[in-house]
């Protein structure tokens, strides 16, 4: 059985290319894999197009937070892995 892993991503107004990313990690060939994305306070259409993507792939798990940072939102990822 292959392991599971955890792809994260995180995002602060990136609507030009979070569309991309998204589809680049959703069709690897590995499909064993959570994907957590997380939303640092983006005041573009960051949220909605996460929101479209998690309601059609389980493996998404959307987080939003307010903007604190990359490090910040990258580390709230790690502690719900």
């Amino acid at each position: 059985m292959e392991k599971k892993i955890s792809v994260i991503t995180t995002v602060y107004n990136g609507e030009k290319h979070l569309i991309s990313t998204i589809k680049s990690v959703l069709n690897q060939t590995y499909k064993n894999f959570k994907f957590d994305i997380v939303n640092d306070g983006s005041t573009d259409n960051s949220n909605n197009i996460i929101r479209q993507y998690a309601a059609s792939d389980s493996r998404i798990i959307h987080f939003e937070q307010p903007n604190r940072g990359m490090a910040d939102a990258a580390n709230r990822a790690i502690q719900v892995v």
